[in-house]
This record gives C-alpha cells, structure tokens and sequence, in this order.
C-alpha cells in the first residue's frame, strides 16, 4: 500500500495537460477534414458553376424547375420556363443547382 501512494505521488499533473492538448487538437483535425474542408469544395465547384451560367444555357433550380437562361447579371439571371415565351422570371443566380451548356 506505501508503494501505491508513492506511485500516485509521483505522477505529475502537467502530463495530463500535455495530453488533453493533444486529444482536443485531433479532434479539431478531424472535424475540419470530416466537415469543414469537404463542404468548402463543395461551395467553390457550385459558385464556379454558377459563375460559368451563359444565356441559353438550360438550368435546374432549387425549387425543381427547368428552364432556358435568357439574360445573365452579376447576380440575377432571367429564365424562360417552359415553351410558352411570356414566362420569364428573374431569380438569383444561388437558386440554379444544375448547368446543363447549350451546344
């Protein structure tokens, strides 16, 4: 029993901070290339796409609809739904998911 409390007498308490640091720090790694780092890329490929949107291109938009780009502003684009030619509506350029170029 003397021997235990030798033993828990000599552990240091500055080793368990040592070691806390390093338990937070891969927890932290983790979490960025798990979470931060995937939907980062994720955000550049859909801004790069969205900066690439020229007029008849066809989109696809949040809300599920198709529709032929008939005019493009730094942040509005001006779509045509469907066949009828009086259906045009501006709408942001974050709301198009999906660019399918004219050929």
């Amino acid at each position: 029993m003397n021997s235990l409390s030798l033993l828990l007498q000599q552990q240091q308490p500055g080793g368990n901070w040592l070691m806390l640091l390093v338990v937070y720090g891969g927890i932290i790694a983790a979490f960025y290339f798990f979470a931060i780092r995937p939907q980062k890329k994720k955000q550049k490929a859909q801004e790069a796409m969205v900066a690439s949107v020229e007029v008849g291109d066809s989109i696809l938009t949040t809300s599920g609809f198709y529709g032929v780009v008939i005019d493009v502003t730094d942040e509005v684009v001006i779509v045509e739904f469907g066949s009828n030619k009086n259906c045009r509506i501006p709408m942001k350029k974050e709301a198009i998911v999906e660019v399918e170029k004219a050929r």
